[in-house]
């Protein structure tokens, strides 16, 4: 179960790191944003789902973590 619990902080960790790079990248210039909704054009192609469901994702990530940290003993 531990390892799962590590799993998912390390996913979440890796999500929120892509997430933030990509409103990074858009406030710096770095990529084309042309709708202003700091995800660079490129990404928002092929990546679509992930920034659309990214509330999503990002609370199932925190219910299944509180949950595996309440029932593990670490």
């Amino acid at each position: 179960m531990k390892e799962i619990l590590y799993t998912l902080i390390f996913t979440a960790v890796l999500l929120g790191a892509v997430y933030a790079y990509a409103i990074y990248a858009t406030k710096q210039g770095l990529t084309e944003d042309e709708n202003q909704n700091y995800i660079p054009d490129s990404w928002e192609k092929n990546f679509k789902w992930l920034f659309s469901g990214r509330v999503i994702i990002m609370f199932v990530l925190g219910l299944a973590i509180g949950y595996l940290i309440a029932t593990v003993d670490l």
